[in-house]
Parts: structure tokens; sequence; C-alpha cells
């Protein structure tokens, strides 16, 4: 049966039939949608501004800043008063929010480090991984079409629980702020107990953060989420500095049946589009009625909604509802997709969630939204993007602890192995490395 799709004048969401063809890698690669990301071509765009901060440090930095962001700084660093100021002028029940967002997120990232395991090998002979913490990490709060204090709690929490000793977090200055950063990431900040804080956004920020200022040294590890510029700014110090992603725009995919609310389907999705004009919206669905059902809801939805200028884009331009056989067929097209987002909301929602190989993050039944998820789940809402869930993780306390082996053997437990290494040297002809075992344990004579 051949890919079609539908998009009457009314419909919010692209309809693509791919009955029959789902189980086809190419023909699902044609169809489904993803929001464009040209990172190499804002490489070469951004490429200067690295360099220059690179070459001159602080004033480029501020330079940057005025005339990308439009305010004059002197100094990018934050006041500790002006801190402490945004925390206490915190609306009470945001700041409630905020605490136990921390509190859900420390239970679930403690969970996730790893004790350090000993293999003894042979009497004598041990080895040891140890997990080390990144020394510092520079931190990035996007501040552009949103603000996003969830997004400093997200990071900040893993690298503290992972050991991180120095935490500097960059975030955009505003103009209608004094210059400072979104007062919400100032108290997310001051909550969070991080004293280092940058009025610094896009990829000076990144540039700072590597190559450091006379106000920031440099950073081992840049994590954070942030638009194409940001991304781009990462390849490009990639090597001087670890990065967790290239992040890009914030998609979701739905896998539901029959069984599945609309009204619930189209909110969520709405949910993720409200983002940002260029987010990915997949509805994945065997049954016809279900998509009939929440273009109707989207509409309806639609309507309501505040970010129309946001949602109308998003949900018109890479976003598509998808008709399958069948739930098997379902799970390889959200497979094939590898949504940073997934929701699975189907009749024993669970054992189809288990299926799933390729997601950032899956959530599981009518009452698991990724809004949970954004706030409140406890797990990491830094995703990954663009399909690199197929090989990508989260963000983890993992992202910010390094695996060192610590050998230790014993004179007996080397001798044990000399032989071997005599042959597997002598294959290499690295006759050197024989040698070193050997002034150690010399060959016996016969």
């Amino acid at each position: 049966m051949p890919v079609t799709a539908t998009e009457p004048e009314d419909r919010l969401l692209a309809r693509v039939d791919l009955r029959g063809r789902a189980g086809d890698p190419r023909a699902v690669d044609e169809v489904l949608p993803r929001a464009a990301l040209d990172v190499g071509a804002a490489v070469e765009l951004v490429r200067p501004m690295v360099d220059d901060v690179r070459a001159r440090g602080l004033p480029a930095v501020l330079e940057a800043t005025a005339r990308l962001d439009g305010v004059e700084l002197t100094s990018t660093r934050v006041p500790a008063a002006e801190l402490a100021r945004a925390l206490d002028e915190l609306e009470p029940a945001v700041r409630a929010a905020l605490e136990e967002s921390v509190r859900r997120a420390r239970l679930v990232h403690q969970a996730q480090l790893r004790p350090d395991e000993t293999v003894e090998l042979a009497p004598g002979g041990t080895v040891t991984e140890r997990w080390v913490a990144v020394r510092r990490v520079g931190l990035y709060a996007p501040g552009g079409l949103v603000a996003y204090p969830s997004s400093v709690v997200m990071n900040v929490v893993p690298a503290q629980v992972a050991g991180v000793r120095e935490l500097a977090v960059a975030s955009p200055p505003q103009r209608d702020n004094g210059g400072l950063p979104h007062p919400s990431v100032l108290a997310a900040c001051a909550l969070l107990g991080v004293e280092e804080v940058h009025a610094v956004g896009g990829a000076q920020a990144v540039a700072m953060f590597a190559y450091g200022t006379s106000e920031c040294a440099p950073v081992d590890l840049v994590t954070g989420p942030g638009n194409v510029y940001v991304a781009a700014a990462k390849r490009l110090v990639r090597g001087r500095v670890g990065i967790d992603s290239e992040a890009g725009p914030t998609e979701i995919g739905v896998l539901a049946d029959d069984s599945a609310d609309p009204a619930f389907v189209a909110a969520d999705l709405i949910s993720q589009a409200e983002h940002d004009p260029n987010a990915s919206c997949l509805l994945v669905s065997p049954s016809e009625a279900l998509l009939d059902a929440v273009d109707e809801e989207l509409v309806r939805q639609f309507a309501l909604t505040k970010h129309v200028d946001r949602v109308g884009p998003a949900l018109r331009g890479q976003s598509a509802a998808i008709l399958v056989d069948d739930l098997d067929a379902g799970l390889a097209v959200v497979d094939a997709w590898a949504a940073e987002h997934l929701e699975v909301i189907t009749r024993d929602a669970a054992a189809v969630a288990a299926r799933v190989t390729n997601a950032g993050a899956v959530f599981v039944g009518a009452w698991s939204p990724v809004s949970l998820g954004d706030y409140l789940a406890g797990s990491n809402h830094v995703l990954p993007t663009g399909g690199t869930a197929r090989f990508n993780p989260g963000l983890s306390v993992q992202t910010f602890l390094r695996g060192i082996h610590v050998v230790d053997y014993s004179r007996e437990a080397l001798a044990e192995v000399a032989d071997h290494i005599d042959a597997l040297g002598g294959a290499e002809d690295l006759v050197a490395h024989v040698a070193a075992v050997r002034v150690r344990v010399p060959k016996e004579q016969p």
C-alpha cells in the first residue's frame, strides 16, 4: 500500500497512512517528520565568535552580549545579593514546587551512583573501577522564548549528586531584568546553592566555559540544552571540553490505541508544541477513529491555548499523525523515530512500553504525561533529540563521572601472566613491552 498524507484545511496534524509499510525502514524514514537542525551551517556562523572569545576572553564575551542580546554589561558575574534577592522574591508556590522537584530529582539521581567495583583475577591481581567526578562543570540554562528554572534543577542536581566540586551556570541576560538572567533562573540557582552564575547566553556562553575569561575559569564539561547556535558552539569546543549532547528542538511521540482519551493525547501534543515553533509531535496509532478524534480535540484545544504562535507552526510544520496496522507496527515506527519523549497510552501500557528500545524517556499510561517529567517525575528532562536516542542517553549522574581502572598486581600475579605477555608482545613486535615485564620477573632458564 502506498504511503499517503492527507491534510484537510481544518486539520492541524498531517495524516500519514503507513499501513502495510511500517516494517520498511526507508518508507518510515521518508515520511516521519523532524525539525531541520543544520548545526553544520551554524558552526561556520559562530566560529568567529568562539575564536574571538578564545583569543580575547571577557571583552569578546561582553561585545557579543551587547550585539546579540542588546545588553551592555561590564561584568558577566551575577552578584550574590541578586541571587539571594531572586530567591527571597520568588512566589511561594513556585518555590515549594522547585523544592519538591529538587527532592524527587535527588532521590532518582542518587540511585544512579555506582559503587567502586574490585575484581580479583588471580591471587594478588585486582582491577578496580573507580568512579570520579569531573572537577568543574559549566551548566547552560536557556532563556530565549521561555526561561527554564526547571532546567537548572535538571542540570545541577545530578552534578551535585555525582560530587562535582565546582559548578558555574550561564543564562542569557534580559533587558527587562536589568541585564540579569530571568529571576526564576537566579532563584533556582540560589535554592540549589550555586554561587557562580553568569549573565551570558548562546554560543558565547559555551565559548566562555571552554576557554575561560578573567571572571570564569575554564570548565571540564559543558551541559544543558540550547538553540542551534549553542549546539554549534558545543561541536566546536568538543575535545577541548566534554559535552553532554548537541540538543535540538524538543519532540514528543505518542503511541496510542483506541483506549486512549483523545483529549489527553491532544493536550500532550500541544504541551510540547508550545516550547518552540520547531518542536516535533508524532502520534502513532492503529486506530483511525482515535486519530480523527484527536484531530477534533486539537482544533478545540488550539483555539484555547495561549502560545498559538509556537503551537501552530510546530503542529502544522514538522509533526504528523501516523496510521499503522497494529501496535507491533506502531512500535517499529516509534523506535525508528527515537523520540526525546515517548508516551505509551494503550491497554497494558507497561508491557508495551517495556518493548520500546529507542527513546530518551518513556511515559507509561494515561497518568504519566510528559509535563510530569518536565517538572516533578524525578526523572531528568535533558534528553537526546533528533533521533540520537538510538545511541545517546539523557543527562544523568553518569554524565559527570569518569570510570578509572586501578590495576594492582603483586610480583606473583605478574609472573603468572608473563608468558602470555611474551607471546602477545612478540606477535605485535613490541619487544620493549615484553622487556618491561621481564625486567621485573626474569624468564626462568631451563
